[in-house]
């Protein structure tokens, strides 16, 4: 087993576009994943040559060759086994983590060695699927020792275990407080007996690595069907590097977690097939593992690394429909995460610059890629749902259709104007216009289009206000027009300023999930809108439909908290709704402004009573007319 027998891995035009449009066939995503293996398999090299030349970083642990070694020989005698271990998609995660650590000459989380001598470990998980008899030597951190793809060894300290929400499961220890403890176990198979040695106890491995055992926590499979298409996928909440940024420890699912998750996922996948079939086809081609987190209060969340192609970190969420849409993206990501190892689609510009209605921040060029691909598929599976009669989901999903495909569209717009896109970039992109331009002009319920429009112009002006700074001359410019009784002077055009990373002000969604409790529990809104964190009488008013009365509410929260951002876009949106005049689309579309001007204002001791007489004065300046200041 040698790089050198590596195959050049190229993707075609007819699959390129494929992807690119959303379907994707069974033999592309075969494709993405075998140049991915080569991929892994080439940083495992790297990172053996690297250790071979530094003893300190193998630290107690052999030398990297006899990992290689023990390799090659499972290669030899089951193919199959290392290209499993190979495919793992925290192999890919491992690999990606440890050579920048190696390369910078910086220690992570754990003393390097940990990280370097998880080789070992993926050695000896190779050998065992293999069914090789081996010695090998792995690391320990904190009393649990990996075996990729199989499970962990839990040596015993004497306490307590604890699961991922810090709940005591009355089992035999826990992980020590810092500092952590580090050490390494021996790895022993002989015939059928596997077991792990830290030198204090042994740990015999169950004759199915996947059951759970005295010692032993085995990695755990869910299986969805749905007529003759089968989702398989590790629930992974054991692999030290199933995270997406550091390395953790494991956080063992309990029961009762694990059987609401077979559940949302048997809902989840029938969606899928319903819904998207051609991706339901290719699905169990490119996605593998799952890495369960806890529940969050009216909010699904979720994230992959472009290093574990094949997996993704999503909590768990309220019900299938949510789940599936959560699948589905990270799905998106990992196609094109695999794609872009083949093909380059934008140049390297880190800068923090375009919008985007599903960041808080302002993204840069490949942020703002993976955000289109990831959520033109959310779109996808929303527009087929809303089309399904007699799904319970059809009334959120023309919401979240109607929202997606314009958020996904306008970014699109200015993505696809971009100098730092390739020619394969902007053949992608044209390839996502082409089937999404389209939807854009399909019906959905007015109450549905009038929403998401309101929720992404709250979005929009939620971010102005927190990444944008207007002119400081023209605010003091306008501050003086105002304190002085004129009107306000003639600008001129205004251009926007370049966005900055820090946010100015805190933000919460709260409107955003009470737009989305009110479409699925239309009955229960009333009785559990106060659950939503961060919401306020005058956010569920306005949502309610209570125009005025949320922007009298609104007005309170200003006179609290003069630089509320939520407050700001809130009394926007009610204003807009409420009343006549330019106030409410100039703190929709301008708010940093009038918020600056508002700042200096009070500062000085010459504010309105109410902020929504300065954005008046302004906006209707702005048109022309000059109406009295009251």
């Amino acid at each position: 087993m040698t790089p050198g027998e590596l195959p050049v891995h190229r993707i075609g035009t007819a699959d390129f576009d494929a992807i690119a449009n959303g379907t994707g066939d069974i033999a592309a995503l075969r494709l993405l994943r075998e140049a991915e293996r080569s991929r892994r398999l080439l940083l495992v090299r790297a990172i053996t040559d690297l250790v071979a030349k530094d003893p300190v970083a193998r630290g107690p642990l052999a030398p990297p060759d006899e990992a290689w070694d023990l390799l090659a020989r499972a290669q030899n005698s089951a193919p199959e086994a290392v290209d499993l271990l190979l495919g793992h998609p925290y192999t890919g995660t491992w690999a990606g983590y440890t050579i920048r650590l190696l390369r910078r000459q910086i220690t992570g989380v754990c003393p390097l060695w940990t990280h370097t001598g998880h080789l070992h470990a993926l050695a000896a998980a190779a050998a065992i699927r293999a069914g090789l008899d081996f010695t090998a030597t792995i690391p320990v951190w904190a009393s649990t020792a990996m075996l990729p793809g199989l499970g962990v060894a839990r040596f015993q300290d004497g306490s307590e275990c604890r699961d991922n929400r810090g709940l005591a499961t009355g089992r035999d220890f826990r992980y020590p407080e810092p500092p952590e403890t580090y050490m390494v176990a021996e790895v022993r198979r002989t015939g059928t007996v596997l077991e792990l040695d830290n030198g204090r106890q042994i740990v015999r491995v169950p004759a199915d690595p996947a059951t759970d055992g005295p010692g032993w926590w085995g990695l755990r499979q869910v299986t969805a069907v749905s007529g003759d298409r089968v989702l398989s996928l590790c629930l992974d909440d054991l692999d030290p590097y199933r995270g997406s940024f550091e390395p953790v420890l494991p956080q063992r699912l309990p029961a009762d977690e694990l059987e609401n998750w077979r559940h949302l996922l048997d809902e989840a996948w029938r969606l899928i097939v319903r819904c998207l079939p051609d991706t339901a086809d290719a699905f169990p081609i490119g996605f593998s593992s799952l890495v369960p987190r806890p529940m969050q209060p009216f909010r699904t969340t979720s994230a992959s690394s472009g290093e574990a192609f094949g997996s993704a970190v999503i909590s768990r969420p309220a019900d299938g429909a949510s789940l599936a849409a959560s699948l589905v993206h990270e799905f998106q990501h990992n196609r094109l995460s695999g794609l872009m190892h083949l093909r380059q689609l934008h140049g390297d510009d880190p800068t923090e610059r375009f919008y985007t209605a599903w960041r808080d921040d302002p993204r840069p060029v490949g942020g703002v890629f993976q955000g289109v691909y990831a959520f033109f598929g959310v779109t996808a599976f929303w527009r087929a749902l809303a089309r399904l009669e007699g799904e319970p989901f059809q009334r959120i999903a023309h919401f979240e259709f109607a929202y997606w495909r314009q958020a996904v569209w306008q970014v699109l717009e200015v993505l696809r104007a971009d100098p730092w896109l390739t020619v394969d970039g902007g053949r992608f992109l044209r390839r996502i216009a082409e089937k999404l331009g389209p939807w854009r002009r399909e019906p959905v319920p007015t109450s549905s289009a009038t929403a998401a429009s309101a929720a992404l112009l709250d979005h929009y002006a939620g971010w102005r206000l927190r990444h944008l700074r207007p002119d400081a001359l023209v605010v003091r410019t306008l501050a003086a027009a105002w304190s002085a009784g004129r009107p306000r002077p003639a600008l001129g055009f205004l251009p926007d300023a370049d966005p900055t990373p820090v946010p100015d002000g805190l933000w919460h969604h709260a409107r955003l999930d009470l737009t989305r409790l009110s479409l699925t529990d239309p009955i229960g809104f009333v009785r559990r809108w106060q659950d939503v964190p961060g919401a306020t009488s005058a956010d569920f008013a306005y949502v309610s439909g209570q125009f005025t009365q949320a922007a009298e509410g609104y007005r309170a929260e200003l006179s609290a908290d003069p630089d509320s951002p939520t407050a700001w876009t809130g009394l926007g949106l009610a204003l807009s709704r409420a009343v006549t005049g330019p106030a409410g689309s100039v703190l929709l579309h301008q708010p940093e402004l009038v918020r600056a001007v508002h700042r200096r204002l009070a500062a000085g001791g010459t504010a309105p009573d109410t902020p929504d007489k300065l954005a008046g004065w302004l906006g209707w300046l702005r048109t022309g007319t000059r109406p009295a200041r009251s």
